[in-house]
């Protein structure tokens, strides 16, 4: 049984962490900081967790996190920087669900998130934590980046086309809408039930910090011959809780000599237990996903033309934060790699 700690598990991805580790084989919380909740039970703040989790929050503390086998980071972006150069000099095991240490490029960091880096020099110990890429990577790493969710169903929608060099990566579009959730649990009059309700917008039209994460993990599972990718990303907000469908546009670099499409997607995924490539013509809905950690996938071809469409769902607290978060720790530390993570999705 491994120890694991949490710092900042009052927010959306903090709870969703503990809703699946609480029933995990292999796991057990000992620690679960918040500095503004310290000394109030997790079960009084979050009754769904009563009779599950018998743990009161407490100040974030470098001795007692560095006796977990794992931390997980489930704090606002810029956080993660100051306690993980500490903890990484302890036993602790580090899995960031922040973005803190997804991009290479500090420079690229500093100019999407605000800040100057806090810690460069760790940067290139990260790991980029999309198993369906870095498994074998993950398995000795130290320091994780847990993909955002954006990026995850945008990279798990492309790569067979990207792997095999299929499309004009020159000029791919991604939309994609998320639900209310993805904006975290902090108070904002944009995110109000009488404002999103009845509602679909975009946002951030010009530029959004997942922007560079796409770009970067696309770039490294093309072929070293091919134009670097380059991504129009439009994300939008859904009136729902929770949930993520990306729609991918790619046109082909050879449209005559295509191969099957919906094989070329399931050869791919066959062996990944959490991405579901759905049968040819049917369309994946975010209801399907819902409080799991399964990515399902379509791939079509309108009209036999050069455009090629892919459609990717995933619940955007779980494939898209925690779950994954709990699929890197289960690869980290030798458990079946759906240890905690066969959840049914909710319907309706």
């Amino acid at each position: 049984m491994i120890k694991v700690g949490i710092v900042g598990g009052t927010g959306y991805t903090g709870v969703e962490l503990l809703r699946l580790l609480v029933r995990h084989p292999g796991a057990q919380v000992t620690v679960i900081t918040s500095r503004a909740e310290a000394g109030i039970a997790v079960a009084d703040m979050f009754p769904s967790l009563r009779g599950h989790l018998d743990l009161c929050f407490s100040e974030p503390d470098v001795d007692a996190l560095g006796e977990c086998d794992v931390v997980f980071f489930a704090t606002p972006h810029g956080v993660a920087q100051n306690l993980v150069p500490s903890l990484m000099q302890r036993k602790a095991r580090i899995i960031d669900l922040s973005a803190d240490f997804r991009l290479r490029d500090t420079d690229l960091w500093g100019l999407w998130y605000g800040q100057a880096h806090g810690c460069p020099e760790l940067v290139s110990d990260a790991v980029y934590g999309l198993p369906e890429t870095n498994r074998e990577q993950i398995r000795s790493a130290k320091l994780v980046a847990c993909p955002g969710c954006y990026p995850t169903a945008a990279q798990l929608g492309l790569l067979p086309l990207l792997e095999h060099n299929l499309v004009d990566t020159s000029s791919l579009i991604i939309n994609a809408a998320s639900g209310a959730t993805g904006a975290g649990r902090q108070a904002k009059v944009d995110n109000l039930l009488t404002e999103i309700s009845d509602s679909f917008k975009a946002y951030a039209a010009n530029g959004h910090r997942h922007l560079p994460e796409i770009e970067q993990g696309l770039r490294d599972i093309q072929p070293a011959k091919a134009e670097p990718a380059r991504v129009t990303f439009v994300p939008h907000l859904l009136p729902m809780i929770r949930g993520i469908h990306a729609t991918a546009y790619a046109r082909a670099l050879n449209p005559k000599d295509l191969p099957d499409l919906h094989a070329l997607y399931a050869d791919r995924y066959a062996n990944e237990p959490f991405v579901d490539v759905l049968p040819e013509g049917e369309h994946p809905q975010t209801r399907t996903v819902k409080g799991s950690n399964i990515c399902r996938i379509s791939v079509f071809r309108p009209q036999d033309r050069d455009t090629l469409v892919v459609l990717s769902v995933i619940d955007n607290l779980t494939k898209g934060a925690s779950g994954q978060a709990v699929q890197n720790m289960n690869i980290m530390f030798g458990f079946e790699e759906t240890a905690g993570l066969n959840v049914v999705p909710i319907l309706p």
